[in-house]
């Protein structure tokens, strides 16, 4: 059957309407009265207004049939679009026709990636490659399904990526969270495969972010860099594209002077604004508020005498195991993870200390469905001890049952939903301001007027610290725990 070509940027739905439009025009006819002088009799003939071939009004009546088929698949579809993403999809095909690449920089849980996948279905492709994170590959996948495209769909973590990048002929790639190949002034491993796949394919591109320059605008540079349309390309490295979009500062580290290029220009954002389609979760209609509680506990005594001891001497010596904290990274580190009750040991051997907290969020919230984000691995198996059967780490186990769900803050804070969860509980908490941001809109949807967040600290503990910090949207820092120490934390052994 041979069918109109899709104009583009039209749904199937316009499709129809566009061909019931010709149909009516090609099968117009003008009444012609006809006399016969010898029977002296007259009749009404129909003839075309228009002069169209036949093969030509077969070939309309063919595809008024195809789209019309094609809508009502749509129609049938569970998934439906609000009319912004409707509007996005437009945009955005229009914006990626013209440039070969878009940034559709929407914010989390107003559908970025089923926008993205509607605009891969106006492009017509015919292999798509979709990157994104491990724990959001089953929804994506889902809502493929759902959407039945017509082309072919790989769904992939960056991790794996090099096990498949050369599989296919990739005519379309999304990257989902690029904000994650940001890191500079080098590029990180992800940025350079998705940058290999680009230069070998020479795809159109679709970057997804809700936060596309999170920490610094310098981070947009190696996740457009690759691209041939971007509009910094004639800078041959990011070191050249900080001659000019940079203010390159000198910081000092363990003495030594270093070039800090952090500080980007905004006219990096200015220069990707044709490029760009930013969308709020206000203007897309979320009236959700999201609350906060800190709840503390006091953990055991001996976990206490722990942490005193190893700020005081920097080390903590056991029968078979060591904790070293001789620089103030590592010792940090080790405050933190005391604080939530585990420990690394020099050795790379890791352990439970102390299940306080564990126990104090399965009593506290029995009764509840509660996502919970923890930081340290170590973190995730006392979880376990507590919860038992209870705890999933999987999100379609949480949504299928009454267990609750275990995330780690970094692979847990994109890409996923927990609208499911009564209430998000944080069993520790990230030194990046990033994670705070991010992790703690999983529960928001349209339809959900409140999301209730509780922060589970230990009392005198370093949480508070960082909490004060990532609030305002700062990373915790070397300085900051310094200035921690120097204050001294509440000791609720010496309290008593």
């Amino acid at each position: 059957m041979s069918v109109i070509d899709r104009i583009p940027y039209y749904t199937n739905e316009m499709m129809q309407t566009y061909c019931e439009r010709l149909k009516r025009v090609v099968l117009d006819y003008n009444e012609v009265l006809v006399k016969n002088v010898r029977s002296k009799s007259a009749t009404n003939n129909k003839v075309q207004k228009h002069k169209v071939s036949q093969d030509a009004i077969d070939r309309i009546v063919d595809s008024c049939e195809y789209y019309k088929t094609l809508n009502e698949k749509d129609m049938e579809n569970k998934l439906q679009l609000r009319d912004y993403q409707k509007d996005i999809i437009i945009k955005g095909t229009e914006i990626i026709k013209s440039y070969k690449f878009l940034y559709l920089a929407m914010e989390v849980r107003t559908g970025k990636t089923l926008t993205s996948l509607g605009i891969a279905q106006n492009l017509e492709p015919k292999n798509v490659l979709f990157i994104t994170k491990k724990k959001a590959m089953s929804s994506i996948v889902a809502d493929y399904e759902l959407l039945a495209p017509n082309f072919n769909l790989v769904v992939i973590n960056y991790e794996s990526l090099h096990t498949i990048m050369y599989d296919e002929d990739w005519d379309l790639v999304i990257c989902d969270e690029a904000h994650s190949m940001g890191a500079f002034p080098k590029p990180s491993k992800r940025a350079v495969l998705v940058g290999e796949v680009i230069a070998e394919c020479n795809p159109m591109v679709i970057l997804l972010s809700g936060t596309p320059t999170p920490e610094s605008y310098s981070q947009m540079y190696h996740q457009v860099y690759k691209i041939k349309t971007n509009p910094f390309v004639g800078f041959r490295n990011f070191y050249r594209f900080a001659d000019k979009y940079v203010n390159v500062t000198q910081k000092k580290i363990n003495g030594l002077f270093i070039k800090d290029y952090s500080d980007g220009l905004p006219s990096i954002l200015t220069y990707m604004q044709p490029y760009t389609i930013n969308y709020t979760q206000s203007e897309a209609g979320f009236k959700s508020e999201t609350s906060e509680e800190v709840l503390e506990v006091v953990l055991k005594d001996s976990t206490y005498a722990m942490i005193k001891k190893l700020k005081k001497d920097l080390v903590v010596q056991g029968k078979d195991e060591v904790i070293l904290g001789d620089t103030p990274v590592k010792l940090m580190m080790k405050v933190h993870q005391l604080c939530s009750g585990t420990i690394k040991f020099e050795s790379g051997n890791s352990m439970i200390v102390d299940t306080t907290k564990a126990e104090f969020i399965k009593e506290r919230f029995k009764d509840n469905k509660i996502g919970i984000f923890y930081k340290f691995k170590e973190e995730l198996n006392a979880l376990q001890q507590v919860f038992g059967d209870k705890l999933t780490t999987e999100l379609s186990v949480f949504e299928d049952t009454d267990k609750n769900i275990a995330l780690q803050i970094v692979s847990g804070r994109e890409g996923i939903s927990l609208k499911m969860a009564d209430y998000l509980v944080y069993y520790n908490i990230d030194f990046s301001a990033t994670s705070y941001w991010q992790s703690r809109d999983r529960m928001t949807t349209k339809e959900r007027l409140e999301n209730q967040v509780y922060w589970i600290f230990a009392k005198g503990g370093i949480e508070n610290d960082i909490y004060k910090a990532v609030t305002k949207k700062k990373d915790f820092t070397i300085q900051h725990f310094k200035k921690h120490l120097n204050e001294g934390a509440t000791d609720p052994i010496e309290e008593d």
